[in-house]
């Protein structure tokens, strides 16, 4: 096992191999995403694309390749090599360079929203609460929640809630945002609120990648897309041209089912 830094793409992933009780979900994915990026990663459930996120966030151990965030990097030869703590160390750094939004919320739900936003930033970088409150007031203008501070969770709309938990995870000040399906389980009428907070911070220069099934948020906001197929990647490209001209048989017959089931 090896551990390694190197400076940019922001993101790059190399050869990453990962299996669930000797299924393969992810095999021999490369990918490269440069600073201010907006990816979205598309394609059937369960054909790995959360786990991509899971493994670049380190929230599940690669099996085997390479995982780079900006700059701090994480290797490994195979499944049988054990993580020493050395890999421990770098996989915490890493971590800290990455904000995650899940589908579901898991925001806290006997503390307001401001006490959500705060909490990391104060136990995690000591960030005294003065400071850390400053900062999550910001945060919430900037997704439009002013005004729900002292608000509990079960108070607020499903769009409202995923938009805290934005800020929450901007609040420990990441280079990377993920998100995996942020707006999958919020009714139709609250999908664009969270995907113009998304569109906002690309339009500040934050790179975000974004596991979806909104092929309009797709093909309107992302800089590039992604599809995936049977852990792996299959075809990358300029967000018009995969819905106009997709260069894959793969590629072409998954947006013609889902464009006519949708």
């Amino acid at each position: 096992m090896a551990v390694s830094e190197q400076a940019a793409p922001l993101i790059s992933v190399e050869r990453l191999t990962k299996s669930f009780d000797g299924h393969p979900v992810l095999r021999d994915v490369t990918l490269q995403i440069e600073e201010g990026d907006l990816v979205s990663v598309i394609g059937p459930s369960g054909c790995g694309k959360t786990t991509l996120l899971r493994c670049i966030n380190c929230l599940e151990l690669l099996d085997s390749g390479r995982v780079c965030v900006a700059g701090v990097a994480l290797e490994r030869q195979d499944r049988h090599s054990q993580p020493d703590r050395l890999f421990a160390d770098q996989a915490h750094r890493l971590r800290a360079e990455v904000g995650m939004v899940f589908q579901s919320l898991n925001l806290f739900p006997h503390k307001t929203i401001l006490e959500n936003i705060i909490l990391a930033p104060m136990i995690v970088k000591n960030e005294p609460k003065d400071a850390a409150v400053a900062n999550a007031r910001r945060l919430l203008a900037k997704v439009g929640l002013s005004k729900h501070e002292n608000r509990h969770p079960h108070q607020l709309s499903g769009g409202q809630q995923q938009r805290a938990a934005i800020a929450r995870a901007l609040a420990m000040n990441p280079k990377v945002m993920l998100y995996d399906e942020p707006t999958s389980a919020l009714d139709p009428e609250l999908v664009d609120e969270v995907l113009q907070v998304m569109r906002d911070l690309d339009n500040e220069g934050m790179t975000q990648v974004v596991v979806t099934h909104e092929m309009r948020f797709a093909r309107n906001a992302s800089d590039y897309i992604v599809y995936m197929e049977h852990g792996e990647i299959v075809e990358i490209s300029d967000e018009d041209e995969i819905f106009i001209n997709p260069k894959d048989d793969r590629t072409r017959r998954f947006l013609r089912q889902f464009m006519e089931t949708a």
